[in-house]
């Protein structure tokens, strides 16, 4: 019983990757094992930093990518997040901390856009450092943030109600002749 609310569990958040993801212009999700899938790439198209090797100061980076596995034990624990591409910021190493926001009616496209938000240092905390390096810097450059200001979520899709075809009465709008308790002008409202 236990895996079959598993295995719906997966493809229920599959198919909410699918809906929220599909043509995202800063975020893409490439399913890479399992069916349904328990293993995700994702790539984040926004400004986050790297420590640059040559200079050894922190430089801005346009990509990003985290590797997302739903173990055995999800979602009673929490997704395993590992950073795929450099980065320096207090709450990832090569594990991402997602504990301050994760609980198990937690939606997988929620942490997603969370870790995109953590990436351009919309949401951070230097309190509870992965990174005591990138720690230190963050307290000290707290005017460089966010790094980016990209709003991640998706605007709701469109939704039309019934037939869009015309309908077969107008509505015309007249001053009232009755009065009413208000201080708003009133109008009647005539079907034809």
């Amino acid at each position: 019983m236990e895996m079959n609310a598993r295995l719906r569990r997966l493809e229920s958040d599959y198919k909410s990757l699918k809906l929220e993801f599909s043509r995202h212009p800063f975020i893409d999700v490439e399913p890479i094992a399992g069916d349904p899938p328990e293993k995700y790439l994702v790539t984040f198209k926004v400004k986050g930093y790297k420590m640059d090797e040559k200079s050894g100061k922190p430089t801005l980076a346009n990509r990003h990518q985290v590797e997302v596995y739903l173990h055995a034990n999800y979602p009673r624990e929490k997704p395993k997040c590992q950073m795929k591409t450099p980065i320096f910021h207090p709450n990832f190493r090569y594990q991402v901390c997602i504990g301050d926001f994760w609980g198990a009616g937690e939606r997988l496209v929620d942490i997603i856009i969370q870790i995109g938000d953590m990436i351009q240092y919309k949401n951070y905390n230097p309190k509870s450092p992965l990174n005591i390096e990138a720690s230190r810097w963050a307290k000290e450059n707290v005017h460089r943030f966010p790094a980016d200001n990209v709003d991640l979520w998706q605007p709701e899709p469109e939704v039309n109600v019934g037939d869009s075809q015309k309908d077969n009465f107008d509505i015309l709008l007249t001053p009232s002749k009755r009065k009413i308790n208000s201080e708003k002008s009133d109008v009647d409202i005539k079907l034809f």
